[in-house]
């Protein structure tokens, strides 16, 4: 299964989902591979900083063909995640073309909202050669207990897109851990970023999804 985590938004925690979904599959006995397609090269940079052995490669791939050249690589993995590019169409549109489910991370805010239509629109022309490309939002960085944050599913709704039933909160142990190029799993594997983590992942993994209108 290749999950391309894409926004033509540029800081909404694309590439913290990146890796941690991939740490959550690896560590579940896929054999992983995160393929860093922005030119920024955030992942790769997450990779070189880790002391300790990969608990699955990286590599770089910021390429226009992605889709075309990624399948033969992926055939030797059960999970291939996908850190896309922000900002770059040809970039985005590759590796929407290579997804088999592509991951919309959207903060609660009414800019990321406004912003995830760009890539909507993407991932609609791309449903026109791929029929089988499934996408999904994940509400990321939610504020508990804020109106904004009850309240952006609704927003969504109007993108008629399937909302992840799972989110992801705003903590600070994402940015300690990936200063230490470790996901939240390995840095504190009985924290609530960890529990949420894999429960995201367990979701995405199952194409368990509801429909926004829902």
């Amino acid at each position: 299964m290749i999950i391309g985590v894409l926004n033509q938004k540029g800081g909404v925690g694309k590439t913290t989902i990146a890796i941690n979904l991939a740490a959550a599959y690896a560590r579940s006995g896929h054999r992983v591979l995160l393929v860093d397609a922005d030119p920024q090269g955030s992942s790769l940079a997450w990779s070189s900083t880790r002391e300790g052995e990969p608990l699955f490669p990286v590599v770089g791939m910021p390429k226009p063909t992605l889709h075309k050249e990624l399948p033969s690589i992926a055939s030797d993995y059960d999970m291939v995640i996908i850190d896309g590019s922000p900002r770059v169409s040809e970039l985005g549109r590759a590796a929407i073309m290579a997804s088999d489910l592509v991951v919309i991370p959207v903060q609660p805010s009414p800019y990321d909202v406004w912003a995830s239509a760009d890539t909507v629109q993407l991932i609609k022309e791309a449903q026109q050669f791929k029929q089988s490309l499934e996408a999904v939002f994940v509400i990321n960085r939610k504020i508990a207990n804020t109106a904004i944050g009850r309240d952006v599913g609704g927003a969504l709704a109007n993108f008629d897109l399937p909302i992840c039933e799972r989110s992801l909160t705003q903590r600070v142990i994402y940015a300690e851990s990936a200063a230490r190029g470790l996901s939240v799993l390995e840095a504190d594997p009985e924290s609530d970023a960890a529990r949420e983590i894999l429960r995201l992942a367990a979701s995405l993994s199952k194409t368990n999804l509801k429909k926004a209108a829902a």
